[in-house]
């Protein structure tokens, strides 16, 4: 096995199994740290805290790790040097737990006196993305060691450190962002600010902080490790080009893509001028999110608000009178690479796939977001395409984002079984139930563990998916399942959505999940029963929904509806002799929204239709992508009236051809966990050349194909112990690890 493998493979197996870590991270971990606040005890929405602590070594330390913890969000600076952009996650690993990082900063610190200083942002209300406390407050707890490995010093959050409210940072007026955000808008006051606050010779005077709370006790609960990495910070840049409004008080800065980012500004200003800054996506999904204000002191001064915003520009509202020197914006994003990629000979499928892979990345932070603009929220629904899409467009660091979201999905379970998304959420409870069977379905928990080949998290959550299959959900007397209405009964945005047949497709897949970790945990009892179950869904499936040319749920009224066709083959519970009709109601019916389409684009593969997949994936995105000026894909079709739901322009549901390009057009499919072994089985339609790579644990698999008559010529790189199998329709291929040059017919 090569070094390189056997490394990565232990690395993210040492970040997913976490939830063990919440049962073991309060009073012993941090030993005598605790939770410190200011002496007015602030727990008001949007407020801002500095913290300071200076201390003396003997010695330069080999080695500090140091834990933190904080509600919210914080920002931390080591003598004076900003070591941490953004440190902390969202609340909410369960309904009552917090998490914290865990960092190496001895590289900060030097013989002598030092100083470490933070700033906390406590959002300080709840959210579809995040449970507040209650209470602001930081933990920290350090242990600094020397050369022979000898602790040397501990420094931890107590009395000794200074607190104080930063009161330059400030609420705006109205509006606000909408309830989904519990973010606040930015206001910061120059005319008020503390310089230098986090410097070594600072001289302000700052109160004492004050205790309020041991680490894992109320407010904040358990302390969880955070599972993914910090964020990766592309520096503060210079906008691509920037132009003024006809009334010149607005710069328009164009970014290169749709990004996350932090606004900076350089300008000479008289005391009291306002500047705003926002983003094109300020009213992303028809409602308002996230903006800034900047209240000038007088002269020449520099500011970056630290509250990320996204969008294709930022816009600055300069006062008359301002001087602007210099404008830049700080991109920061989840910490994972571009390492897979797609090409043919069609311009229009790469230009797909490179959005596809854009609005992944915007729409991946604290966790998989349905949009990084209205919601920024965990809807599992969104997350089941993205984690797909994770495998065939990033590097593996990617692939930990879905892993902490199966445990917050399982570790809000509530008391009577039932799960809901998104969560964490202080404002949100409603159960989609066919959002949730995917969810632990097939395409959500079982291909997180096939395709990765981890499965850490299958013990720690069986027990409570099994629980949520056969407890909450009952079947009727023909053994098929019953529909339930949850909080909120969706299967798609659209009209024309069968919910019976779809209720019964997801709930097989999700039986067909569970079966397969039954069989890995050796629950053969368990293995047993859920066989049953699915060979009776087998037996009633087409007794009950088949009508002789599709399926269609009895009473239901609407037109026949594409994803229940498409979902009853990718099943299996449509028997091939079927596909003819099937096909035919497929080349009709176009009701699916997005995030549907992935599946029904992803049937016509599966019934060997890839001439009129291509077809359809280019009929259906055609519209979306003729839009000027978009690096992102739409929760809808269209924009405005022509989306869905808030009509969002970065929605990653949307970016279901990604997986489809990679895994079907070049065939590039695991045959055993972690894709130890798999399979490159091409189905390239029309085109006549296609390239992809896909990084694995084991290296990066890259495929080349061209096909010149009734001839397919490959390249295909095979990583280091794994093997594949090269497949058309007329020949079979066995590869092993190296570099091949194969042709084969047909």
């Amino acid at each position: 096995m090569c070094i390189k493998r056997c490394f990565t493979l232990i690395f993210l197996q040492s970040l997913v199994c976490f939830c063990c870590i919440a049962q073991h991270a309060g009073r012993s971990l941090f030993e005598e740290a605790q939770w410190i606040n200011t002496e007015r005890c602030q727990s008001s929405t949007n407020t801002w805290l500095i913290y300071r602590k200076t201390f003396q070594l003997d010695e330069k330390p080999s080695k500090m790790d140091a834990l933190i913890a904080a509600d919210t969000k914080y920002w931390l600076w080591i003598n004076g040097e900003l070591t941490v952009f953004e440190g902390g996650l969202k609340r909410g690993p369960s309904p009552q737990g917090t998490y914290y990082d865990k960092l190496t900063i001895e590289r900060y610190l030097k013989e002598g006196e030092n100083t470490i200083a933070l700033l906390v942002w406590h959002f300080g209300k709840d959210g579809f993305s995040h449970i507040n406390s209650g209470k602001a407050g930081l933990l920290f707890h350090g242990q600094i060691y020397n050369e022979s490995e000898e602790k040397i010093a501990s420094i931890v959050s107590d009395r000794s450190w200074q607190c104080s409210v930063y009161e330059a940072y400030q609420n705006t007026e109205a509006p606000f962002p909408n309830y989904r955000l519990p973010e606040s808008n930015i206001r910061f006051d120059a005319r008020l600010e503390m310089k230098e606050w986090y410097a070594p010779d600072f001289k302000g005077r700052l109160a004492s902080a004050v205790p309020i709370a041991s680490a894992g006790d109320f407010p904040f609960g358990e302390l969880v490790e955070r599972p993914i990495p910090q964020w990766k910070d592309y520096g503060l840049l210079p906008y691509p080009t920037i132009r003024r409004s006809l009334k010149g008080d607005t710069l328009f800065c164009r970014l290169p893509y749709n990004c996350q980012v932090t606004p900076y500004l350089k300008v000479k200003a008289e005391a009291g001028q306002t500047i705003h800054m926002l983003t094109d996506n300020y009213e992303g999904g028809s409602v308002p999110n996230v903006r800034a204000e900047y209240i000038a002191r007088d002269g020449e001064q520099i500011y970056e608000s630290y509250g990320w915003m996204n969008g294709h520009e930022v816009w600055y509202i300069i006062p008359e009178g301002v001087e602007v020197i210099d404008l830049r914006f700080r991109e920061t994003g989840y910490d994972a690479e571009f390492s897979g990629s797609f090409s043919c000979n069609d311009p229009f499928l790469n230009e797909l796939w490179k959005r596809s892979a854009r609005t992944l990345y915007v729409t991946m932070r604290d966790s998989y977001m349905d949009c990084p603009d209205r919601e920024r929220a965990q809807w599992w629904g969104d997350e089941v395409n993205e984690l797909g899409e994770t495998f065939y467009a990033l590097s593996l660091s990617g692939q930990q984002l879905a892993v902490k979201g199966i445990y917050e999905l399982m570790d809000w379970q509530r008391k009577d079984g039932t799960l809901f998304s998104p969560a964490p959420a202080g404002n949100w409870d409603k159960e989609l139930p066919l959002q949730m069977l995917a969810s632990v379905g097939w395409y959500g928990f079982y291909t997180q563990y096939y395709y990765s080949g981890d499965s850490s998290f299958v013990s720690a959550i069986y027990d409570r998916l099994h629980r949520y299959l056969h407890e909450v959900w009952q079947v009727d007397r023909s053994g098929l399942v019953v529909e339930r209405s949850g909080g909120w009964n969706w299967g798609d945005w659209g009209e024309n959505v069968d919910i019976g047949v779809l209720t019964n497709c997801w709930y097989y897949l999700a039986l067909k999940a569970e079966r397969a970790f039954a069989r890995q945990l050796n629950k053969q009892s368990d293995v047993e029963d859920i066989s049953a179950m699915m060979h009776t869904i087998e037996q009633c499936f087409d007794t009950k929904f088949w009508i002789g040319s599709a399926y269609r749920s009895p009473g239901y009224k609407g037109e026949t509806d594409d994803r229940s066709q498409a979902m009853a083959v990718l099943s299996g519970l449509a028997s091939t002799d079927k596909y003819p009709a099937l096909i035919k109601v497929l080349r009709k019916e176009y009701h699916a929204s997005p995030y549907m389409e992935k599946y029904v684009l992803e049937a016509l593969f599966q019934m060997g239709e890839a001439t009129f997949a291509l077809e359809r994936m280019k009929q259906r995105y055609t519209k979306m992508m003729n839009y000027a000026g978009y690096t992102t894909l739409f929760e809808g079709w269209g924009i405005g009236p022509e989306g869905f739901g808030g009509g969002t322009i970065n929605h990653a549901w949307s970016g279901g051809p990604l997986t489809l390009l990679s895994q079907k057009v070049c065939g590039i499919e695991p045959t055993s966990p972690g894709f130890k072994t798999f399979k490159i089985a091409p189905q390239l339609g029309t085109l006549t050349e296609a390239a992809a790579t896909v990084a694995t644990a084991y290296g990066d698999i890259t495929v080349y194909i061209k096909k010149k008559g009734r001839k397919l010529y490959f390249t295909v790189t095979v990583p280091e112990d794994t093997e594949a199998i090269l497949q058309t329709s007329g020949q079979i291929r066995k590869l092993s690890s190296g570099k091949h040059e194969v042709t084969l017919l047909l």
